[in-house]
């Protein structure tokens, strides 16, 4: 059976409310800093959804195309509602939420972000961060809540996992996630946070063929929780976090789960997230953007819900190609290759191709699987060209016959 992706197709009309007279920086909710550098003769120069829809509702026909930063203490809010449609949500209702401040002082600008569903399969996705910087951007709070009703099929553990042992499952998860850094020196952070994952009332369906399926191996669990500590670092030297087109970026985190904190079980695991991005050609707006993303229990038993998969990362950005959670397992070895490139000279619409790769094991202790491909193509359309944050909708293939269409606000990475 082919797989389509779980990805929400977005009918977007964006509303805009205002606490200055000016558009609004639309901020990535999946960013760490927040300076932007913008070249505002460009700026000038180019369109974003938001001129094409005043434009239209204008009478005079006439377009003021300014730039806007955000600045000093007073908010300026963002709102985005949208329609949409996937496998396991069918339709979907969403609103976007976002507001953004400077604290005095600062030069990176503080965010607080939602983004809620109301699904007709009655699923409930409440998620709220936060992105907050202290003056002199000496420390960073982040924070991350999320309440979701959530069914989703699994399909095994591995990469080496079928397509046709699709396992819908049923659970609920609380998430509370808040980490602290601090500069050390230049662009390095560090710091520490404490992370909590609640699931409960899990179900499992079993597999279409009545085998006992990988999650009923692994060790089936009404309800799981993981609580611990975290050790994290940050360097970050890109000239745009929302839509890069040069620099670099690498983080990693520790994650030490105890049982003392109410962990269900004692387990540590590791992300190093690593990304660089060059114009190509040198002269050129053209951008190759290159990701690795490793995610590694290092010990212990972590619960089936845990455990790392597609799509499941801070981003919910690998994998595409695949449907979520479409692999699974104590490894995950992922990379990416994407080049973007302008379509029209007002900088509304642009284009992407990109390819990746993904390699999992199963059970702690084994070793990794096949390496798994996903490639596609997609398009851009800008929806803030102060912020260069895009609309953007791609269609990925993947092996044993995965496809589909997959629609973010925001670049992947």
């Amino acid at each position: 059976m082919k797989i389509l992706t779980a990805t929400m197709f977005i009918i977007v009309f964006p509303i805009l409310v205002y606490a200055q007279d000016k558009s609004t920086v639309k901020l990535s909710q999946s960013r760490i800093t927040d300076t932007l550098e913008i070249n505002q003769a460009d700026t000038l120069q180019q369109k974003d959804l938001y001129d094409i829809i005043k434009g239209i509702f204008n009478k005079k026909g006439h377009v003021t195309n300014e730039p806007t930063k955000v600045i000093g203490s007073k908010p300026v809010f963002s709102i985005l509602p949208a329609v949409g449609y996937t496998l396991q949500t069918k339709f979907a209702v969403t609103l976007a939420g976002n507001v953004a401040f400077r604290v005095p002082g600062n030069t990176r600008i503080s965010t607080i972000n939602s983004n809620s569903a109301y699904t007709q399969n009655k699923q409930i996705i409440i998620p709220l961060q936060s992105n907050i910087w202290t003056s002199g951007d000496r420390f960073n709070f982040i924070g991350d809540i999320k309440y979701y009703k959530y069914p989703q099929s699994t399909f095994g553990l591995g990469t080496d996992s079928k397509a046709a042992n699709e396992n819908p499952m049923d659970y609920t998860l609380f998430r509370f996630y808040e980490t602290i850094l601090t500069r050390i020196v230049g662009n390095l952070y560090a710091g520490a946070g404490f992370i909590f994952d609640n699931h409960f009332n899990i179900s499992e369906k079993g597999n279409p063929d009545g085998i006992v399926s990988d999650y009923a191996k692994y060790g089936p669990q009404s309800s799981t929780t993981s609580s611990g500590i975290t050790l994290n670092a940050l360097f970050d030297v890109r000239d745009n976090s929302i839509n890069p087109s040069k620099g670099f970026y690498a983080a990693m985190q520790y994650r030490d789960n105890k049982l003392f904190l109410g962990s269900t079980a004692s387990w540590q695991s590791l992300i190093i997230d690593v990304r660089k991005y060059f114009r190509f050609p040198k002269q050129s707006h053209n951008v190759l953007a290159l990701w690795s993303y490793n995610w590694l229990v290092l010990g212990g038993k972590t619960p089936y819900l845990d455990l790392p998969a597609n799509t499941w990362d801070q981003y919910n950005g690998t994998g595409r190609g695949y449907i979520q959670g479409r692999f699974r397992g104590s490894q995950m070895v992922y990379g990416e290759a994407e080049y973007r490139f302008g379509l029209t000279r007002n900088g509304l619409l642009g284009g992407v191709v990109f390819g990746n790769a993904e390699s999992f094991s199963a059970e702690p202790g084994t070793k990794l699987q096949k390496v798994q491909p996903g490639y596609g193509a997609g398009v851009r359309i800008k929806l803030n060209k102060v912020s260069k944050t895009n609309i953007a909708i791609d269609y990925g293939f993947g092996s044993q016959g995965s496809k589909g269409i997959f629609v973010t606000v925001g670049e992947i990475f």
